[in-house]
């Protein structure tokens, strides 16, 4: 049961991620909106006739702290969805092949997808101050939007981000001191392991 909730959580997770990445809605306009893969224009007041594009390839992206963004994004991405694999495949698993403790097999994965997130979440507003975006946003600069505001698309991807950085920290087992002993508790193995307790 708990490794289908990290499985489901893990998958949704890197959904999420992916959502942010792609979505033209990380800084909009009246009349224009981008994000770090994707961007839209529309006529004034008719926001329902979007024409949009994409950056097919890193070459394509006007800006090089843009490119340098996109990379680390799209690398902590891959590192999510690495992990979400890696908890599927545990959570179905058979018990002898595959014991199951803590909050997956590798829960070092997903705190340095979270890191690599955070990283390009604060190199991608630089952007702003490139041609691209003064055009779209007038008088931006770096990590001032000028007449574009923040949009959907860059909070999905800091709540991914913050979301990615946490779920690691609440698998851990729950420790507590008992007449100079630690005392393990794991809910998914429902064993208590008593350890010496040692100084630092």
């Amino acid at each position: 049961m708990v490794g289908s909730v990290w499985a489901a959580l893990g998958l949704s997770l890197a959904c999420i991620s992916a959502l942010g990445l792609i979505s033209p809605a990380w800084f909009q306009s009246h009349t224009f909106s981008f994000g770090v893969l994707t961007y839209c224009s529309w006529p004034q007041g008719d926001s329902w006739n979007q024409s949009c594009g994409t950056f097919r390839s890193l070459d394509d992206i006007p800006d090089f702290a843009w490119k340098v963004s996109a990379a680390i994004l799209l690398g902590g991405w891959l590192l999510l969805a690495f992990n979400a694999v890696l908890l599927l495949a545990w959570a179905l698993a058979p018990k002898r092949l595959c014991p199951r403790r803590g909050n997956g097999p590798m829960p070092g994965v997903q705190a340095a997808a979270a890191t690599v997130t955070i990283v390009g979440l604060l190199v991608f507003p630089i952007s702003l101050a490139s041609p691209f975006a003064k055009g779209a946003c007038g008088a931006s600069s770096v990590y001032h939007g000028g007449q574009c505001q923040l949009g959907w698309g860059y909070v999905i991807a800091i709540l991914s981000a913050v979301l990615a950085s946490f779920l690691p920290m609440i698998g851990w087992p729950h420790m507590t001191k008992v007449h100079g002993r630690i005392i393990l508790f794991s809910g998914d193995t429902e064993k208590i392991i008593l350890m010496p307790e040692m100084s630092i």
